[in-house]
């Protein structure tokens, strides 16, 4: 069936499940670490630590990643980040004494490095499958592989969650362990192209962006991501627990539902977005502008003590849509403004700054949350997202997606 497709659209749908099959267990595995180092006791800073790792070496292979992309090809840099991923499962199937913080630091290394390289690569080859002519085509592919990617890290936050309530925290990562590595060998298998590679020799110099557009982009991606993650990633979870009297399992499941929302809204944000006569870079403003608000309008309930449970549904819907958009927008303007030869190089450094966002969301939302609560993370959201509206508002213009 796939023979009768084009060869762009066989592409696309490789890569794509390519991404998915990745993006599964990545999420699982993320809910599993939480999840079960918060049930040993873990405070939630210790628990915010064994990420660091992860989102450190996220920021230098999406650097340095784009640079190989340009140099070996895509396919061949994403082939990689799988096999990585698999050296970093099986490292956390050792005896559960041997779980140590530095262990499972340096497992979430590897796996960081491993979801950025999959990533970088997924990303800057949707740029090469489209004529520069075909905006609104780019605007939907984005989209589509971008919201599907975060509605599968949802159900693998509900896997995740699920797993261990089953089969105990090996068993979990031994299922991941064996799904992804069938993966990984259809990959080798399928993938073969050296899409990608520069019709120059990249140096290392070349690593940095010297684009204005491009660097205004990624200072904007890295506060938003920081306002996402310095609410989402350790203190909510932990707060769901303990102030709710949650189970892993509906946590798990909660988090699961509102990413699998997320990404399904970051899917239609091409058809949301469609009727607006502004251009993608003044809609990036008007669409952060919302979403600044809705941090603090949760933070608002919480104090006024409102009803919790139903502050908390309430307040993640809202910033789910908004920030979903934001995040579609985004992506489409970095493939958008990225140069075709050597769009790695462009692609990986926006994707770097994006992990150095991730990086200080995750340090200040368990530090954060352990000294002050929730709602100062909440604060902190919105100080971060108010930066990041200003910032993009300095993007030059770029005509609107031709459909």
């Amino acid at each position: 069936m796939l023979q009768q497709l084009s060869p762009a659209v066989r592409q696309y749908l490789l890569v794509t499940g390519n991404y998915w099959a990745f993006t599964l267990t990545d999420g699982a595995l993320r809910m599993l670490v939480v999840l079960h180092f918060h049930q040993l006791g873990y405070s939630a800073l210790a628990v915010a630590m064994l990420f660091v790792f992860y989102e450190l070496f996220g920021v230098i292979t999406n650097l340095v990643g784009g640079w190989l992309g340009a140099r070996w090809g895509l396919n061949r840099t994403m082939n990689i980040g799988l096999a990585i991923q698999l050296i970093a499962l099986a490292m956390l199937l050792v005896p559960s004494h041997w779980l140590t913080v530095l262990w499972v630091m340096l497992a979430q290394a590897l796996s960081g490095i491993a979801k950025d390289l999959n990533k970088m690569s997924a990303k800057s080859t949707i740029k090469l499958l489209v004529p520069d002519t075909q905006q609104g085509q780019l605007y939907k592919w984005v989209a589509i592989l971008t919201g599907s990617k975060n509605a599968l890290k949802g159900v693998g936050f509900f896997a995740g969650g699920l797993l261990l309530t089953l089969l105990g925290f090996q068993g979990a990562v031994l299922v991941m362990l064996s799904m992804l590595s069938a993966v990984w060998l259809a990959s080798l298998w399928l993938l073969r192209s050296d899409t990608g590679k520069a019709t120059f020799k990249p140096k290392f110099r070349d690593l940095l962006s010297k684009s204005r557009p491009i660097n205004i982009l990624a200072l904007a991606r890295m506060l938003l991501f920081g306002a996402r993650d310095v609410w989402f990633v350790v203190a909510l979870p932990v707060y769901l627990a303990s102030h709710l009297q949650w189970q892993h399992w509906q946590v798990g499941s909660f988090l699961a539902v509102w990413v699998i929302g997320y990404g399904l809204v970051q899917a239609s944000a091409p058809q949301l977005t469609a009727k607006s006569a502004a251009t993608p870079t003044r809609q990036a403003i008007g669409w952060g502008a919302a979403l600044t608000v809705s941090p603090l309008l949760l933070a608002l309930a919480l104090w006024l003590q409102l009803p919790l449970a139903t502050s908390m549904m309430l307040g993640l819907g809202l910033f789910g849509i908004l920030f979903a958009v934001n995040s579609s927008i985004h992506s489409y303007l970095i493939v958008a403004f990225a140069r075709s030869d050597g769009v790695s190089l462009d692609v990986g450094f926006y994707y770097m700054a994006n992990a150095m966002g991730r990086l200080l969301g995750t340090l200040l939302s368990g530090w954060v949350y352990q000294q002050w609560g929730f709602i100062a993370c909440l604060i902190i959201s919105t100080v971060l997202l108010f930066g990041s509206t200003l910032v993009v508002a300095k993007l030059p213009a770029l005509s609107g997606p031709q459909q």
